[in-house]
């Protein structure tokens, strides 16, 4: 299926649609995926969502919320419903889709969705409200097949088909001993392929990936993605089975980390709604950019430390911005891969080492091939060869700086505990511009006056 972006023509459609009857309304949603029609979501009012809502059939309903992004606030989509309605969507939703969603509410909100439904419904959906949001437990869902070990091939086969009546699919089946331990995976085509009599212990595959409910779901993404599982069961310390992990929650997830580690090296906050008023992105960014401005008094300080020279040399203001420009953009080039590094491994001090000696490196390099470019042009434009040396050695050394700040802050942020894609770049910023002004002014006092 192709990926569908929001038209005006579909927009208009909907719209006039709800301007008419249910009917209609229904004969136009019907053109739509769920998927679709949460994308549209969008660009729809409260009232709007809320009456597509109340015409669509439960499952298709249950579809349209668990798709919406908790940024457009399906839970009190979901809260302002009638009760009979919105037990019916529950009770149709996964229950890691209706955790995450019932978790965007009060508590006195919460408990009245959960006495309206099902009791088993409510007791698993309860459990997991325990576990926190961005771990294996706030993750997993409940729903999935455990087969007793003790079972043979026919007694399995009939347990599976029983269990799969509740499930809409399936990737893994789960061998468990009387207790509910974990004690292998299962494949059906092997449990096809037994002979009749064969028990579940012999063909349970004991050499299998599980998480404890409590891992960071970063984690969590890594070992499914290293080990290319479709699913994941999670455990608690006594190997009981608790839930399962599919690969499309982990696309989420990785969706969901890599999002807000753009929005953090941006000097944003992951609290700022992508689709946010004017108000929340102030109150985010402001102080972000309030340290900024601090440092770069820092770096003008440099500027006015070498008055006299400016003044006696003015030519150098103009090559001295676009020093410290390049150094910038440097900088940014190495913390982006060491970042990116960083959250895909935990680096030893090898590795770490040969980071910060890759962007050294690359910095003198780059440094040295662009200080040649603008010695040619001090050269043409000035006809001043100690001018182009001055600026050959600033932009040299600025992207070596830029390389190594680049490199080396990160992992210094992230030994000490600090996550590192918040506070590098503003701490980078403040070294690339007050070197890429104090190198030329400095070299160019030294060589020139």
């Amino acid at each position: 299926m192709q990926s569908f972006d929001i038209d005006k023509s579909d927009l208009l459609r909907l719209k006039t649609a709800l301007e008419n009857s249910d009917a209609e309304l229904q004969q136009v949603l019907q053109q739509y995926h769920t998927s679709e029609i949460a994308i549209l979501f969008e660009k729809l009012q409260p009232e709007e969502r809320e009456r597509i809502i109340k015409i669509l059939p439960a499952v298709e309903a249950s579809e349209v919320i668990s798709e919406m992004d908790e940024e457009h606030h399906p839970a009190e989509l979901l809260i302002n419903l009638d009760k009979e309605k919105r037990s019916e969507i529950v009770e149709e939703l996964d229950y890691d889709d209706a955790t995450d969603i019932i978790s965007q509410l009060g508590e006195s909100e919460q408990q009245e969705i959960l006495d309206g439904i099902d009791q088993e419904d409510a007791t698993n959906i309860r459990t997991l409200l325990t576990y926190q949001e961005d771990t294996a437990g706030g993750l997993m869902n409940t729903d999935l097949i455990k087969v007793n070990v003790n079972l043979t091939k026919n007694e399995a086969l009939e347990e599976i088909i029983r269990q799969s009546e509740q499930m809409e699919e399936f990737y893994t089946l789960y061998g468990v001993n009387d207790i509910g331990e974990l004690k292998g995976i299962l494949s059906i085509k092997d449990i096809i392929k037994a002979r009749r009599q064969v028990r579940v212990e012999e063909l349970v595959n004991t050499d299998f990936v599980f998480v404890k409910a409590d891992l960071d779901q970063e984690e969590v993404a890594k070992l499914i993605s290293q080990y290319n599982l479709t699913s994941i069961p999670v455990v608690n310390d006594d190997m009981k089975l608790l839930g399962r992990i599919t690969v499309d929650d982990i696309i989420d997830v990785m969706e969901e980390e890599n999002t807000e580690d753009i929005l953090k090296i941006s000097g944003v906050s992951e609290d700022e709604e992508l689709s946010g008023g004017w108000q929340d992105a102030v109150k985010s960014r402001l102080p972000w950019l309030v340290i900024n401005l601090g440092t770069a008094f820092l770096a003008a300080s440099v500027i006015r430390h070498f008055d006299a020279t400016a003044a006696k040399l003015p030519v150098i203001a103009a090559y001295m911005t676009i020093i410290a420009g390049m150094g910038g953009n440097a900088a940014t080039q190495a913390l982006a891969v060491t970042v990116r590094r960083i959250s895909l491994s935990d680096l030893t001090d090898k590795q770490a080492y040969n980071t910060v000696l890759k962007e050294f490196l690359v910095g003198m390099i780059n440094g040295a091939a662009n200080g040649v470019i603008v010695f040619i042009v001090a050269l043409l434009y000035d006809a001043n060869p100690k001018l182009g040396l001055a600026l050959f050695l600033a932009m040299t050394g600025n992207l070596i700086v830029a390389g190594l700040t680049g490199a080396t802050i990160p992992l210094i942020l992230k030994r000490v505990g600090i996550d590192p894609a918040v506070a590098s770049s503003i701490i980078i910023t403040t070294f690339t511009d007050c070197i890429g002004f104090l190198l030329p002014l400095w070299l160019a006092t030294k060589l020139l006056l």
